[in-house]
């Protein structure tokens, strides 16, 4: 699915996209919120999940591996290079 496609698609619709096509990847903790780090095709989506509800309040669309060094700095690689 091209980005422009997913962009267009209503909540529902990236849902399934996310949970049938994309691969998770990583993901981040808030007090209210968990954020999830999908990879779909040749762009990224954080899926932000209500704690409380488990709702998914927001999809962001990160369109290449620059938007996500946050998540990148965050992977203890020490034990590989030994």
């Amino acid at each position: 699915m091209k980005l422009s496609e997913f962009i267009l698609l209503n909540e529902e619709e990236k849902k399934y996209a996310v949970m049938n096509n994309a691969v998770a990847l990583a993901q981040r903790s808030y007090p209210d919120t968990i954020v999830f780090l999908f990879q779909l095709d040749y762009y990224y989506i954080e899926a932000y999940c209500n704690k409380t509800d488990k709702s998914i309040e927001e999809y962001r669309v990160l369109p290449d591996a620059n938007a996500i060094s946050h998540y990148l700095e965050a992977i203890p690689i020490d034990d590989l290079l030994n």
